[in-house]
C-alpha cells in the first residue's frame, strides 16, 4: 500500500517528502552539521541568513508525529494541488508559503521582544543578551519571569514545514471547498473550507494569547496561511473553478 501511494505521488511532493525524511534523519546520525539550520530570531547571535530556506525542512526530534502530521498532509493535500497547477507553479508556492511564514513569525518575535525589553530595566536585558544563550544551552534559564521569557525567545528556533503545510491547506480549502474529509477526533466528515476556517481561527485564538513556552510558532502557521491565501486569490481568475 505504501508502494502505490508513493507511485501515485507528484515529482515535487514526492522529493519534497524525500528531502523533509533526509534531513530528518540527518539531524540524528550528524547532529553537528545540522546544529544551525532551525531559524533563530533576527539580530540574535545564533541567526544565519540561510535558516531562512533551511528551517522548513527541519522537524523536531522530540515527536515523530511533528513530521509525519506535515508530510501526511503535503502527501494528501500537495498531490491535488500539484495536479492542478503543475510543478513549477507548485514548488513556487510550497516555498513562497514557507518563507512568508517565516518571516511573519520573525516580525511577530521581533516586535514581541522589543515589547518586552521596554518592560524590563536595562541591566537585566544586558545580562539576558550577554549570558543568556550560554545558560540555555545547558538547559537552564532564569528565574526571573520576564528575564526567562526574554531568554526563551532569543534561543528558541522554529523549524518544520507547518507554515507551508498551512498554505497548501488554504489552497486546498479555496479550490476544493465542498470536499468531504474525515475527521480523526471525533470521526466526522467535515467539508474543506469549514476545517481550514476553523483551524485558521484556533490558530489566531492560539497566536495572540501570546504563551513563549508552548512550542508551537502560531504566526509561521498563520503567515503560510497569509501569503498562501494572497497568491491563491492572484492565480484564481476563474471563481468558477472550485470542486
Amino acid at each position: 500500500m505504501l508502494d502505490q501511494i508513493f507511485r501515485n505521488m507528484t515529482p515535487v511532493v514526492k522529493n519534497l517528502l524525500i528531502l523533509n525524511v533526509l534531513f530528518y534523519l540527518a539531524e540524528f546520525t550528524i547532529p553537528q552539521v545540522m546544529d544551525g539550520m532551525a531559524l533563530y530570531p533576527i539580530g540574535t547571535p545564533n541567526f544565519r541568513p540561510w535558516q531562512l530556506a533551511t528551517h522548513f525542512f527541519m522537524h523536531s526530534k522530540d515527536s515523530i508525529f511533528h513530521i509525519l502530521f506535515n508530510m501526511f498532509a503535503l502527501v494528501m493535500f500537495g498531490t491535488q494541488l500539484e495536479r492542478v497547477w503543475g510543478e513549477k507553479k507548485f514548488l513556487f508556492y510550497y516555498l513562497s508559503t514557507a518563507i512568508g511564514a517565516a518571516l511573519l513569525h520573525s516580525l511577530v518575535v521581533y516586535l514581541r521582544m522589543n515589547s518586552l525589553i521596554e518592560s524590563m530595566d536595562s541591566e537585566s536585558v544586558a545580562y539576558v543578551i550577554n549570558n543568556g544563550s550560554a545558560l540555555w544551552a545547558e538547559h537552564k534559564n532564569y528565574t526571573d519571569p520576564l528575564m526567562g521569557q526574554l531568554n526563551a525567545m532569543r534561543n528558541v528556533p522554529v523549524l518544520g514545514a507547518s507554515g507551508a503545510v498551512f498554505g497548501i491547506l488554504v489552497a486546498f480549502g479555496y479550490l476544493f471547498p465542498n470536499t468531504e474529509l474525515m475527521l480523526l477526533f471525533p470521526p466526522i466528515p467535515i467539508k474543506a473550507k469549514f476545517l481550514v476556517i476553523g483551524y485558521i481561527a484556533l490558530e489566531l485564538y492560539l497566536g495572540f494569547q501570546n504563551n513563549p513556552f508552548d512550542n508551537v510558532a502560531h504566526f509561521a502557521h498563520l503567515g503560510g496561511a497569509l501569503v498562501g491565501i494572497l497568491l491563491v486569490l492572484f492565480w484564481q481568475k476563474d471563481k468558477r473553478n472550485f470542486y
